[in-house]
């Protein structure tokens, strides 16, 4: 028998190992032993656009990453990755967070809405949509989830704002296109104002 550790081997190894753990980790749950103090619990309850949706987490896995990649709300883009440049803006508890910067584990107890909980059941945009429709406001389109959950959270807290507090509420969000003033004449259209 050769020593050398093949190719087939080695994937054999691997796989024997994650079962191993997954195993020991089952019957842990089952005999009832506490999880190791400081052991974050994996499988949680997350409330996404109204709707409670569980959802395996690693620790360390950011708001954007699972709601992209395991929970197939891909409206939400990651542009810079990195809290910059507002593509992934979503409301939590109605407040606009940048969900690359944001932990899953840390929104169990809170509402999460993103883009895609803004049209109505029977398919109507909300006014924000419709109004960046009105006024061209997308361009290329990456970054207008961001700018309409920015949009609408300011509109909640500001029915009537004037075009400068738009303008700042708005100031996190980057347009590569440089379509700021589209986005603006749409949020001025929702409030009811004239562009």
């Amino acid at each position: 028998m050769n020593p050398r550790l093949s190719r087939r081997r080695f994937i054999k190894a691997v796989i024997a190992s994650g079962v191993a753990a997954t195993t020991s980790a089952g019957i842990q749950r089952a005999t009832g032993q506490e999880r190791p103090k400081g052991a974050v619990e994996r499988l949680i309850s997350i409330r996404i656009n109204g709707r409670t949706r569980r959802v395996d987490v690693m620790p360390q896995e950011t708001l954007a990453y699972t709601l992209r990649y395991k929970l197939g709300l891909t409206g939400t883009k990651i542009g810079c990755n990195r809290g910059e440049c507002g593509a992934c803006t979503v409301l939590i508890d109605d407040i606009p967070n940048y969900s690359c910067s944001t932990l899953t584990h840390s929104v169990r107890a809170r509402q999460v809405r993103t883009v895609e909980g803004l049209q109505a059941a029977d398919g109507t945009l909300h006014s924000v949509q419709q109004a960046f429709v009105d006024e061209l406001g997308p361009q290329c389109g990456f970054c207008t989830p961001g700018q309409l959950m920015t949009a609408v959270a300011l509109l909640q807290e500001n029915p009537n704002p004037s075009r400068e507090e738009a303008r700042q509420a708005m100031s996190g969000n980057l347009c590569r296109c440089g379509a700021y003033d589209h986005y603006l004449n749409g949020i001025m259209r929702a409030a009811g104002q004239n562009s």
